[in-house]
């Protein structure tokens, strides 16, 4: 015990608090800026198990931000580089590493036998599918998104209301971080956050985060947060979020993106729309459009301007 030493001293964790993170099993989603600051401080409180899931290698234009990894790293899957500096820090952790872009059918998959989610993946689609699996499955989920100067830390499911319930709708715009910029101490900060929920998620600690919100705006100096546990589940969610496994042959495609941003179709049948001329779409009665984008939020516009007009049986795909 002499490794945890300094944490099982406080109130309500000791030694049966510190069996209850080794026997925990925690799927991490992303394994970039925010993954990269709370990936070693679970592996370093004794998490027994952590599953990495990301696509991803890693590139020199990580490095300001993304500290888990090195120069030698460059071009190494990211989840692959994250285990293996895991395993040096704790070998009492087990990280097992899978380099796949996750979409809904492989998540459902992931979360079974979990005790934890973590949405460290920073992308719409990612979000609301986790969301949408740890709601029905009743897993606790604890995610995060950052740009530029600002983000945002919250608990979500597993008892606690879901991400559509606080966020019931996307912004009119937003960047990634390549396209926006992002700070990295703005990034560590909220994934350390993201960490401290997680070990207080595992150990069952007063008050939950589960149902917190804490947002940080570093650009003005300013820290909030503000509790959402009554937030009722809109009525109407907006559209789901689905695999490409999950696509039936009756479901009408709709790709939103030009031939020169994807050259291919996601299936072969699917329809090239430019997003105006969504509205104008005239599925049939009962028929699911799915729309296709490269981040997921042309395709949930497009998803909400077709609900406008009167079609509400509309899905993402991830």
């Amino acid at each position: 015990m002499s490794r945890y030493d300094r944490q099982t001293r406080l109130p309500g964790i000791g030694a049966e608090g510190q069996a209850r993170l080794a026997a925990a099993r925690v799927l991490v989603v992303g394994a970039g800026g925010l993954g990269s600051a709370l990936l070693p401080l679970l592996a370093g409180a004794g998490v027994g198990q952590l599953r990495i899931v990301d696509p991803d290698v890693v590139e020199d234009t990580n490095l300001h931000r993304q500290t888990l990894y090195r120069m030698a790293d460059l071009g190494r899957p990211k989840a692959a580089a994250a285990a293996e500096a895991l395993a040096a820090l704790n070998p009492d952790c087990r990280a097992d590493p899978l380099a796949a872009r996750l979409d809904p059918a492989l998540a459902r998959g992931e979360a079974d036998g979990v005790d934890l989610v973590i949405d460290a993946a920073d992308s719409f689609a990612v979000t609301y599918a986790l969301s949408d699996i740890c709601l029905a499955a009743g897993l606790p989920l604890v995610s995060a998104s950052v740009t530029g100067w600002r983000g945002y830390a919250g608990g979500f499911c597993g008892g606690a209301p879901s991400i559509r319930a606080v966020f019931p709708d996307l912004p009119p715009r937003a960047g990634s971080c390549a396209e926006t910029g992002v700070m990295g101490p703005a990034v560590a900060m909220l994934g350390s956050l993201q960490a401290q929920m997680a070990i207080s998620v595992l150990l069952g600690r007063r008050p939950s985060p589960l149902g917190q919100l804490m947002t940080l705006d570093l650009e003005n100096w300013q820290v909030s947060g503000f509790r959402f546990d009554g937030a009722p589940e809109p009525e109407a969610p907006g559209p789901e979020v689905v695999a490409a496994a999950d696509l039936a042959p009756e479901d009408l495609v709709v790709e939103l993106r030009g031939t020169l941003e994807a050259p291919e179709l996601p299936v072969p049948q699917a329809l090239r729309c430019d997003p105006a001329g969504v509205p104008q779409l005239r599925p049939g009665n009962g028929q699911r459009v799915v729309f296709a984008c490269a981040t997921g939020l042309r395709a949930w516009r497009a998803a909400r301007a077709l609900e406008a007009a009167g079609h509400t049986r509309t899905a993402i795909l991830a």
